[in-house]
This record gives structure tokens, sequence and C-alpha cells, in this order.
């Protein structure tokens, strides 16, 4: 019956990172739900205050770096938010792999634009608002992409997905 439960984190994962790739935006609305839907759902998996309370922890510790990173420019605004919800599904346990991950996932896709921004757009795709956009030189990198598929890589280490697949 919990296992219902298992999906909600992918699916919101594949909100974020499709509307970063569609709208080069993670609204506040979006990673206020990845943040808040954490608590009910680990409660459901057997956490403790405790342990809740150290992932509310990590989160800050990531909310602070990333606030400093999007300061200097660095990072967009939502993917400083979304990095810190998705340390709050993972605390510090599974932090590291997470931002290692991302990290690579990120510099990938960066390559990837860098070198797809020095070709000429298909013809088919010029109609597409979202895709010029992105082609753009000025444009940034849509890092929600990276961030969902590192936390979609880590999250069947989480207390929350291995506390609900059991039953």
């Amino acid at each position: 019956m919990l296992m219902v439960l298992l999906p909600i984190f992918p699916l919101l994962m594949a909100l974020a990172a499709s509307s970063d790739l569609l709208t080069m935006r993670i609204s506040n609305r979006l990673v206020g739900i990845v943040a808040i839907s954490f608590f009910p759902i680990a409660f459901f998996a057997g956490a403790d205050l405790s342990l809740i309370g150290m992932h509310l922890a990590a989160a800050a510790l990531v909310l602070t770096i990333t606030f400093g990173l999007f300061a200097l420019g660095w990072i967009g605004g939502g993917d400083a938010k979304l990095t810190a919800a998705i340390g709050l599904w993972f605390g510090f346990e599974l932090l590291l792999p997470f931002l290692f991950y991302a990290s690579l996932f990120g510099g990938v896709l960066t390559l990837a634009l860098l070198v797809g921004r020095r070709q000429p757009l298909p013809a088919l795709l010029l109609r597409a608002d979202w895709a010029v956009r992105l082609h753009h030189p000025k444009t940034g990198v849509p890092y929600g992409i990276a961030l969902a598929l590192a936390a979609m890589i880590v999250y069947p280490q989480s207390f929350v997905f291995t506390q609900l697949a059991i039953f």
C-alpha cells in the first residue's frame, strides 16, 4: 500500500527537469512541493524526528551554500532552491553522491550545449520556442535537468525508498 508513495519524488523530478528545459525556470511552488512532500512520506517510511532533523540540517547547509553561489551569479535561484529541496530528501548520508552526480551530469549537459550551440538549429526545432531559447548563446544551462537526473540515480539508496520498497 505504501509503495504508491515511491513514484512521487521521481514525478516531481521529471516536472522540475522538464520545466527547466522548456522555460529555463523552476517555480517556487514546485520546489515547495518537493520539500513539503518529504515530511509526510518520511513519516510513512518510519523516519523519527532526529532523522528528519538531520535531513533538515543537510537542506539548510545546501541552501546556504547554493544561495552563496546564486549571489555570485554562478547558478540560478531555482537551481539553488531545488538542490536544497533534494538535499532534504537525501540528508547528509547521500548528499555527496547526489552532488557528485549533479556535477558530472551538469558538466556533460554544459559541454553538450556549448557544442550544440555552435551548430545551426534544425529547421524542425525553429518553431519550438524552448529550443530556440536553449540554442541561444546567451541562455544559461537548464541545470535542473542535471539535478533531477542525479536525484534519480541516488533515490533508490535513500531512506524513504528503501523503507517504502519493503512494504
